[in-house]
């Protein structure tokens, strides 16, 4: 809204979700996990990986495909 109401030109928005999954940066897997489920349902993504939780940001129009993907994900771990 900001950006409209101020005339910035941008050609699409993202949705922020953080994994609420205490992670290490020393932590192998993870990003590869959550990764491959955005995947399989066709989600691209941006991740920043944060001391305690990673970020992940997806296109606004996926984000309820995506909150759905990573809660099945989180059943099957």
């Amino acid at each position: 809204e900001y950006a409209t109401q101020n005339n910035y030109l941008f050609s699409c928005t993202f949705s922020w979700i953080t994994l609420k999954v205490h992670s290490s940066l020393e932590a192998v897997g993870l990003t590869a996990a959550f990764s491959q489920a955005l995947t399989q349902n066709y989600i691209s993504c941006n991740v920043v990986a944060g001391f305690y939780h990673d970020h992940i940001f997806v296109p606004s129009e996926k984000a309820l495909s995506a909150m759905h993907a990573l809660k099945e994900l989180s059943k099957s771990v």
